[in-house]
């Protein structure tokens, strides 16, 4: 038997892998935040955080969590199918589809299952997926496990999207695209995008997890707001990590949808259900929102602020972009706004393109003017370099 010191370590290749990373400016570490509210032992304004509406805390969104755990306990106990689908989850499903104009709603335990669930049971083998170059990782590795045939599209290009559409095979086609693009916080162009889809014979699948809560009336969404809701074609998925401050996902649909996504979506059927509280929370924000509507125009207000700080274009979404080049020059200048009491997002490759290193600025509708005060004068340091 061979001594430990003859053993090759298979897993030698990490430190190789590690190294290269860190070289590049593109190793990443885990930062836990303090417990508490915002502003209460934190010590840090929150602008990197994708609670745009400032729910996440809610002490009547907590009560909601509490209060599901209380009556169904910490977990769902199972799959939806077998214990996993309680009157909690009944009850979200048909709220949220109320809320944002939807014929159905099916709760998943995350976004990222959502979108995976939904594009591998609508697309499969022998349907073709056009997705937009800049869709989400989830909706990415969705068109990976789907094995249809892909064809990427270049970033909000309809025309691109309408030739694949109409040189196709297959009779089964599918369009995936996120609403609000979470690195640059563009708006997709989804009534031409339908526009196409319906010419074609096509499905319209929208990730609206950055487009809840911000765009639309009383934050419904973009595919509300350009009036294509409840179309039957449309598919919609969505997050309740973000604007409704809770974890989870949700896609929205014709009631056949979801009777098929019961019936053959794996990331469904296979995964333990959403948390009871989870499921309550997300509720009690709903609810939240549908009583204070004024949050979602709020949130814009903010992000409208934060880009005249940085010298940027008028925003249409929560997010907003400083983009200073390499990732070694966005991560010192996350360290330097840390420092000085503001907590920004850095992206680094591959959530964006090389060359595009960036601070994501998130806005949120509970930024007090004493926060956007501070904002101004650490980031627009920045924005002159001195972070540099």
């Amino acid at each position: 038997m061979p001594t430990e010191t003859h053993v090759h370590d298979p897993l030698a290749w990490l430190d190789e892998a590690s190294a290269e990373r860190r070289a590049a400016g593109l190793h990443r570490e885990l930062a836990p935040r303090v417990a508490g509210a915002p502003g209460e032992g934190r010590g840090a304004i929150d602008l990197s955080s994708n609670d745009y509406l400032g729910l996440g805390a809610h002490p009547e969104v907590i009560a909601g969590a509490v209060d599901a755990a209380r009556r169904w306990g910490t977990g769902s106990t199972g799959s939806r199918l077998v214990t996993g689908t309680t009157e909690e989850h009944a009850a979200l499903e048909r709220e949220l589809a109320a809320f944002v104009g939807a014929s159905s709603g099916l709760v998943f335990s995350s976004g990222y299952t959502a979108n995976i669930g939904a594009v591998t049971a609508l697309a499969g083998r022998g349907a073709l997926i056009v997705s937009d170059a800049g869709s989400h990782a989830s909706l990415v590795d969705a068109c990976r496990l789907s094995r249809a045939r892909v064809a990427v599209a270049p970033h909000g290009d309809v025309d691109a999207v309408e030739r694949a559409l109409a040189v196709r095979a297959e009779d089964r086609a599918l369009v995936i695209t996120d609403s609000v693009f979470s690195a640059d916080g563009d708006l997709a162009p989804l009534r031409a995008l339908h526009g196409a889809c319906r010419r074609r014979g096509a499905v319209l699948l929208v990730d609206e997890a950055h487009g809840l809560g911000v765009r639309g009336e009383g934050g419904r969404g973009l595919v509300h707001e350009l009036g294509l809701a409840g179309a039957s074609d449309v598919v919609v998925t969505a997050t309740l990590s973000k604007s409704l401050g809770g974890q989870g996902g949700v896609v929205l649909a014709d009631p056949r949808v979801r009777e098929h996504l019961i019936d053959v979506a794996r990331s469904f059927i296979f995964d333990t259900g959403l948390a009871p509280a989870s499921a309550g929370s997300a509720r009690a924000a709903l609810a939240v929102l549908r009583r204070e509507p004024g949050r979602a125009a709020a949130v814009l207000d903010r992000a409208h602020e934060l880009a005249r700080i940085c010298g940027g274009a008028r925003p249409e979404s929560a997010v907003v972009s400083l983009v200073l080049g390499g990732p070694q020059r966005a991560v010192d200048a996350a360290r330097w706004c840390a420092v000085r009491g503001l907590r920004v997002g850095c992206f680094r490759p591959p959530s964006v393109p090389a060359g595009t290193s960036r601070l994501r600025l998130t806005a949120r509708a509970d930024l007090t003017d004493e926060d956007m005060a501070i904002a101004r004068d650490v980031l627009g340091a920045v924005a002159e370099g001195a972070a540099a």
